[in-house]
């Protein structure tokens, strides 16, 4: 193995990537896609609302960095599928897809509506299984390989509270993720899933209460919540060909030791 300094260099550049960041609107999604294009990604941000990802697209070009907003709506099949058209014509190619769309919900069981449940499951685990497939499908029939990267939860490894369907829907992507890592495998195909512990975004802070934020304290190590900038390690992991090459099927938990606490 060489350890000079060339090859050290390239073990998380993206360089001549394309990454389509579903969700990138988001806090958590935005500053990853921020981190892919410091790695040298061109990097698609797509969400709803373009304003949205404005701030993270000018911080982004003002590194010297390449992307742009694509409006796509992340359960929808043929939004997905024209997502895909628009980027292969603009950039000519797709390397790394993040899954990372996601809404949540503090309803108390026995309450939760059909149409709240139906929401959830189809933004956060349709919208999976479709930028899975219809992306899936692209990187294995051009046979150069790719990474997908797919955003789960802590509450997918195990249960919290107040967070049922969430919950349901990101045990579902680390399942769907472990799936695909294996049946894509031979194509070169990497499925990964990112697991974040507690970092406060728009779609949690409804339901950090002062009672659950000091719940969730005394169960973390670090005894802070993460910072989204924290995560763009781990998704460089990911990406990157040379330093994830043979990491396929896992799921990376960056959580400041949530998941290592008992009592």
């Amino acid at each position: 193995m060489s350890t000079s300094p060339d090859y050290l260099n390239s073990l998380f550049s993206l360089r001549g990537k394309v990454a389509v960041v579903i969700g990138g609107t988001g806090e958590l999604c935005g500053a990853m896609g921020e981190g892919l294009a410091a790695a040298g990604a061109e990097v698609v941000l797509v969400g709803r609302n373009e304003e949205k990802a404005k701030p993270r697209l000018d911080r982004i070009h003002a590194a010297g960095g390449k992307g742009y907003f694509v409006s796509a709506e992340a359960s929808e099949k043929a939004a997905l599928e024209q997502l895909l058209a628009t980027v292969l014509a603009r950039s000519g190619q797709v390397d790394i897809v993040v899954n990372g769309a996601g809404v949540n919900s503090a309803t108390p069981f026995l309450d939760i509506a059909e149409d709240e449940f139906d929401r959830i499951v189809r933004i956060n685990m349709k919208g999976v299984f479709l930028g899975c497939q219809i992306f899936g499908k692209y990187l294995v029939t051009r046979g150069q390989g790719g990474s997908i990267i797919n955003l789960g939860s802590m509450s997918g490894v195990v249960p919290l509270s107040r967070v049922f369907t969430y919950s349901a829907t990101k045990a579902a992507v680390h399942n769907l993720s472990k799936n695909l890592a294996r049946e894509w495998a031979t194509q070169k195909v990497r499925v990964n899933t990112l697991v974040p512990g507690f970092f406060p975004a728009e779609q949690n802070r409804k339901i950090l209460s002062p009672e659950r934020v000091t719940s969730i304290m005394g169960h973390t190590p670090m005894k802070r919540f993460g910072e989204a900038k924290e995560l763009v390690g781990a998704t460089l992991l990911l990406a990157g060909d040379v330093a994830g090459g043979f990491i396929t099927g896992s799921e990376i938990i960056v959580d400041g030791g949530y998941h290592a606490m008992t009592i």
